[in-house]
């Protein structure tokens, strides 16, 4: 049996702040090998990449995600008793009801929201010498995403909501004063979100049939009783705080037709799947999620390697994104490498596009929100290629590879916005 390749040192959870979404991509390669041992929070850690090794990592043979994700990341980003940190038939009824939520004529109406929002939004921007695509995509984003999800909002709040959504998403690996806003903002978004979930089921407010207001808050747990109200917060938000994480990927798609100006011209040619292939590169790409955590459920043996029960263990999502061994020429910016791929993410390789998770959408912990992210990237990107003209001024368009999550410095800020 071969002895794991370990990474010196007592604590190495600096190294992984310091080097962000290359920590675990240099270290395989350092290694030669699809998996390492360290140390991370104090605790013996396990970080691999690779097909083979998402394979292993989304089965629930072998891995849970029950006191996976530390502490910092539930009080921001995921909240706390969500679907995140659920497993085996726990996981799968909550799992039914976020899929029901993403049925395709529920994912066909978020589509047609964010394109009526984005109509909207751009008879305000033809008005303006510059908009930042980062801000005003949380707006779009948060509008129609809140309408889908059965969420009353008022016009006064669009704001303050697409902040403390947002917060969530960019505030867990960040250091001070971000992370107690972070902290701060889920906290205030629970509350928001509770108080609807009582409005529910004291009668005073009664959401459409197949929202998320709606499903969470009548969902019903495996013995009977209905989620208790701070979790069927959670898991509103769980639709709320993701939808907003898109902004992020829309200022890459910006990103993507500046850098390379020959997609803008296959995109006005008007091919939808060209348009597909587009937007699952982009996702390939550039940096979204660094990696996801769970802990073995049992002791087992891969490869020669040990992995003993509650290892905490990495799968390296951006490393495996951009692995040779799955993709030819990773850092070569081609839409066509998916040109055999069917046009419904269901159907992708599983196991190698990993942009949110990976495996099978019932059974694994990939996310069921992938429909609508990626219709709203095709939406975003049909309309800044072939509805409008505009002009990039001198800027930082660079992103940071320590961030997590990282995006384009300045927002990517558009001038003289215009209808074509």
């Amino acid at each position: 049996m071969r002895p794991m390749p370990r990474e010196a040192g007592l604590e190495n959870g600096l190294k992984v702040l310091r080097e962000g979404y290359m920590y675990i991509p240099n270290r395989r390669k350092s290694f030669h090998a699809s998996l390492f041992e360290t140390t991370l929070m104090g605790q013996r850690a396990v970080c691999m990449g690779g097909e083979e090794a998402a394979k292993l990592f989304l089965s629930e043979e072998y891995f849970i995600r029950k006191g996976a994700m530390p502490g910092f990341v539930q009080k921001t980003l995921l909240g706390e008793g969500g679907i995140q940190s659920l497993d085996d038939n726990e996981h799968r009824n909550r799992k039914a009801a976020f899929l029901r939520l993403m049925a395709r004529d529920r994912v066909d109406e978020w589509g047609k929201l964010i394109e009526k929002e984005l109509m909207t939004a751009t008879e305000t921007w033809i008005q303006k010498e510059s908009i930042v695509l980062y801000e005003e995509a949380q707006k779009i984003l948060t509008k129609a995403t809140c309408e889908w999800a059965g969420v009353p909002l008022d016009e006064a709040d669009i704001d303050e909501r697409a902040e403390q959504l947002i917060l969530m998403v960019e505030s867990p690996a960040s250091p001070g004063i971000t992370h107690v806003k972070g902290r701060a903002a889920r906290v205030k978004a629970e509350a928001w979100i509770k108080e609807l979930v009582e409005q529910v089921r004291k009668g005073d407010l009664t959401p459409p049939e197949k929202t998320a207001l709606y499903t969470f808050s009548w969902h019903r747990n495996l013995d009977g009783s209905l989620l208790d109200v701070k979790t069927a917060a959670i898991e509103v938000l769980n639709i709320l705080r993701p939808s907003i994480a898109i902004s992020i990927y829309l200022c890459f798609t910006a990103l993507a037709l500046h850098q390379y100006p020959e997609e803008k011209t296959k995109l006005f040619e008007g091919n939808p799947y060209y348009l597909h292939m587009f937007i699952q590169e982009i996702r390939r790409y550039f940096p979204f999620f660094p990696f996801q955590a769970a802990r073995a459920r049992k002791e087992f043996t891969w490869k020669g390697h040990t992995f003993k029960k509650g290892t905490l263990t990495l799968l390296d999502i951006y490393g495996t994104n951009q692995d040779p061994a799955i993709w030819e020429s990773p850092e070569t910016f081609n839409p066509d490498r998916f040109q055999d791929w069917h046009s419904s993410p269901t159907n992708h390789v599983q196991y190698q596009l990993l942009a949110q998770g990976g495996g099978d959408y019932a059974r694994t912990h990939r996310c069921p929100g992938e429909w609508n992210t990626v219709r709203a990237m095709e939406v975003f990107a049909d309309h800044l290629a072939n509805r409008i003209t505009y002009d990039l001024p001198e800027q930082d368009l660079s992103y940071s590879m320590v961030n997590m999550p990282t995006r384009p410095k300045t927002g990517v800020v558009l001038e003289n916005v215009r209808w074509k």
